[in-house]
């Protein structure tokens, strides 16, 4: 009891120190985060998380480090799915690129204190009701299906039913008061768009951590293994999201691999009362689907640039002989 109680203590501290230097000192002014920056972050957060594995393997063995791995590279990769609707959401209120790592970091830090309570109400019912595994595989199921049937839908945030109550109900600002959630304004204390924004934010993870925490129950039900390779690939998150929202449509088929991803998953829980398929075949399956589909994704943009150059130059062709 003692040595768990030290391990999510450390743990603990671990998060809450990465993330006070990531905002009082990495972060203390506002700034656009660029290319650069992202991919020096996405990096490092790579590298703790590969570290942090490693301390695992030592300390507890194989098992439980590959299944770190496969619950890290799940999570990572649902966290690419997030990129999209974070750069929906930034896209439909018009968030200053200078703002949007304050509402990410705020985001975020919600995000791991749900992830907490969810995962180990998760193990708490898993434990005492087995059954419910079953419940959750064939929500896996269901959500791959529903991912591939609603790949092709635009999401109206107009019509969000977060957006539209805090629209009706909460006192805002009609515009940002620079990186402030809240101002006062003759007498009344009011929230700005950029709180709005952040609600949004906070409300969209809870719909991915329902997705994303069964499916790493899929592979692991160690709740300290479950917990901390989801909140690497979240804290990662952020410079994820500045790393690649420039170059969304180049994954196009990125949801296609994400849904893959989570039938088998979910297929794997289905069988494990009859089969239990290794943490490393798991792992390599996961890995394989991934890069298929961001592989696949790159492929046909290049595919398409060279199409386009190639109309480009028919086109000044034929304008050329024109003249």
């Amino acid at each position: 009891m003692t040595t768990t109680i030290y391990l999510w203590g450390g743990f603990a501290l671990f998060v809450v120190t990465m993330m006070a230097l990531d905002l009082g000192v990495f972060h203390r002014d506002a700034h656009k985060v660029g290319l650069r920056e992202a991919a020096a972050w996405v990096a490092a957060w790579v590298v703790l998380a590969l570290v942090f594995n490693g301390v695992v393997w030592i300390w507890r063995g194989p098992r439980p480090a590959l299944e770190f791995l496969a619950g890290f590279l799940i999570e990572w990769s649902l966290s690419m799915d997030n990129v999209f609707v974070f750069a929906l959401i930034f896209s439909y209120f018009r968030v200053p690129s200078t703002y949007q790592h304050r509402v990410l970091f705020w985001g975020i830090l919600g995000a791991v204190v749900m992830r907490l309570i969810f995962i180990l109400a998760g193990v708490a019912l898993l434990e005492r009701f087995h059954w419910l595994i079953y419940v959750l595989a064939t929500f896996l199921i269901f959500t791959a299906i529903k991912l591939v049937h609603d790949r092709d839908k635009e999401a109206d945030l107009g019509k969000n039913w977060v957006v539209r109550a805090a629209r009706r109900w909460l006192p805002m600002t009609e515009g940002y008061a620079g990186q402030r959630f809240f101002v006062r304004q003759d007498g009344r204390r009011l929230a700005t768009p950029l709180f709005l924004v952040l609600v949004v934010v906070e409300t969209t993870d809870v719909a991915f951590a329902v997705d994303s925490i069964p499916a790493i129950f899929g592979v692991s039900q160690d709740p300290f293994i479950v917990f901390t390779s989801n909140i690497f690939a979240i804290l990662g998150l952020r410079a994820l999201y500045f790393l690649l929202a420039g170059a969304i449509e180049m994954f196009r088929f990125l949801d296609l691999g994400l849904s893959a991803i989570l039938f088998f998953v979910g297929s794997k829980m289905l069988i494990s009362r009859w089969y239990d398929i290794p943490v490393g075949v798991s792992l390599g399956i996961i890995a394989a689907l991934l890069a298929t589909a961001v592989a696949a994704s790159l492929i046909a943009s290049r595919r398409e640039r060279r199409q386009s150059g190639a109309r480009l130059s028919d086109q000044r062709e034929n304008t050329e002989r024109r003249v």
